[in-house]
């Protein structure tokens, strides 16, 4: 008996114009062929004990064939496989949102059907046990309807249905994410291991659970899931009475908020453990490339983000066998709660996303400054996120529309007697400002910075502000929250950013 991996499933898309893997288990096998006849593909597997594994030949995209996995007692057919482009869409509760809950989500839903899309979404899953691998082969790749789409991410959905437009081809979506984790939850201990600046994460961790066993940890975990289902029932009884009701008075009424709950081999927040339950369980299906939302849980260590963010894509890519793998990645959107100080720890990560982004190759950067809102960590309108980083992807990885893809960017500066002119890249069509220009300080030797006014002169913004005679520095929304009104003339926002970078 032979089995393919459980993301092998009918409905699938395969990645076309490269080598694809296809693996499973197998028990008192020795000849195992995978075979797509509409392409005239047959690959004998190579089998090593109880696993096997083949590898296909390059394909050109076609949207309905079969794919046999024929072995000596048995033979298996996954029905309607496709192949096109497919794309790993990973991160925390932005990309999580689902298209039912975002902005036009309930309109989208009923013309889904008409597109060339298809999901999978990879079990959810803290802790190795043996009821996974039932969960598993009870989930499926999924074609678009009302009803199956619902629950797929709104990001990678609107990338995906831009995606295949432009390129007339099916697209599939390997969704990997969990609403409120770390990156340093997707990747392995060796890899937190490996920089002492990112190893703190794991530090913290093994300090938390000193001493206790596994056995523990569990059921100190799931008597903590008890207390969690009932103080959510609480708070949603509470936003229902009063939507309004602050979240201090949610407290006072429910109790603690006790989340993410006691550290342990079960919380699917510690260092390591989802790309242990998750990573593994999908890797290495081939893939065109990855898409990330994520960081805000990690603004708590910004100044060590591009080194963890580094990380990450380092470790997907050995997890996926392709060091040059595209990785397209979402800048953090403006965000703060009312009430809450500005702590300048947003800009910081979004400066260590762009770092990233100029520093390590095959890499993309979807600029959405204006999509954040006040008081909301969950934005809505999740469409020009996914449109964004789809732009990314044609120029990076398909070739195509580089000056619809990128913002202007700051480059450089010069000081002219008592003002600072600042210079951009990727402003060959202009800048263009909404509402009135804001967001510029400047500094001078002590540091210091001030509210400066600002007026656009052609492609180059001049800066000055009375307080200093002899500016140093400026910096632009280098704030969580702020009015977004430099844009290029394709829509996309001036991202933040700092004359010099600490």
């Amino acid at each position: 008996m032979a089995k393919a991996a459980a993301i092998f499933s009918s409905n699938m898309v395969l990645q076309r114009r490269k080598n694809v893997r296809i693996w499973g288990t197998c028990y008192d096998e020795k000849n195992i062929f995978v075979k797509i006849p509409e392409l005239g593909v047959s690959v004998k597997a190579i089998v090593n004990g109880e696993n096997w594994k083949a590898v296909l030949p390059p394909m050109e995209a076609v949207d309905c064939c079969k794919l046999i996995v024929e072995s000596e007692s048995e033979t298996v057919t996954l029905e309607n496989v496709a192949v096109g482009e497919v794309w790993f869409a990973g991160g925390q509760s932005n990309m999580e949102l689902e298209l039912k809950d975002c902005l036009d989500g309930e309109a989208e839903l009923k013309k889904c059907s008409e597109t060339k899309i298809r999901y999978y979404y990879t079990e959810k899953c803290s802790y190795l046990d043996e009821i996974l691998p039932i969960r598993e082969r009870k989930n499926s790749w999924k074609t678009p309807s009302e009803e199956t789409s619902a629950n797929w991410s709104a990001v990678a959905y609107f990338f995906a249905k831009k995606l295949s437009a432009d390129l007339g081809v099916t697209v599939g979506i390997l969704g990997c994410n969990w609403g409120g984790t770390s990156a340093s939850a997707w990747m392995s201990r060796e890899k937190l291991e490996s920089d002492t600046a990112i190893r703190s994460y794991l530090d913290e961790y093994d300090k938390s659970i000193e001493g206790k066993t596994e056995v523990e940890m569990v059921w100190e975990y799931n008597d903590y899931l008890v207390y969690e289902k009932k103080w959510n029932e609480k708070k949603d009884i509470c936003y229902k009475e009063n939507p309004n009701i602050s979240y201090d008075e949610v407290v006072k009424k429910c109790g603690e908020n006790k989340w993410p709950g006691p550290m342990g081999v079960k919380n699917p927040y510690r260092p390591c453990g989802l790309h242990e339950t998750m990573i593994k369980r999908v890797a290495p299906y081939t893939l065109a490339g990855f898409l990330y939302y994520q960081g805000e849980s990690d603004d708590h260590k910004p100044d060590v983000y591009e080194k963890l963010l580094t990380a990450l894509i380092e470790q997907w890519r050995s997890d996926w066998k392709d060091y040059r793998l595209p990785f397209m990645m979402v800048q953090l959107p403006m965000f703060k709660y009312a009430g809450d100080d500005d702590k300048k720890n947003w800009p910081v990560i979004r400066e260590a996303q762009m770092k990233v982004f100029n520093s390590l190759k095959n890499t993309g950067l979807a600029v959405i400054l204006d999509c954040g809102e006040f008081n909301n960590l969950h934005p809505a309108n999740k469409k020009p996120v996914g449109e964004r980083l789809e732009l990314q992807a044609l120029y990076n990885v398909y070739g195509k529309r580089e000056t619809e893809a990128f913002p202007p960017m700051y480059t450089s500066y010069s000081v002219k007697d008592d003002s600072m002119e600042l210079y951009f890249d990727c402003a060959e069509d202009g800048l263009k400002v909404n509402g009135k220009l804001s967001g510029f300080e400047i500094a001078g030797e002590d540091d210091v910075y001030y509210p400066a006014t600002a007026e656009l002169k052609g492609n180059v913004i001049v800066i000055s502000s009375a307080k200093v005679a002899t500016p140093v520095n400026a910096r632009y929304l280098w704030t969580n929250y702020g009015d977004v009104t430099l844009f290029g003339k394709n829509g996309i926002p001036v991202p933040s950013f700092r004359t010099t970078i600490k």
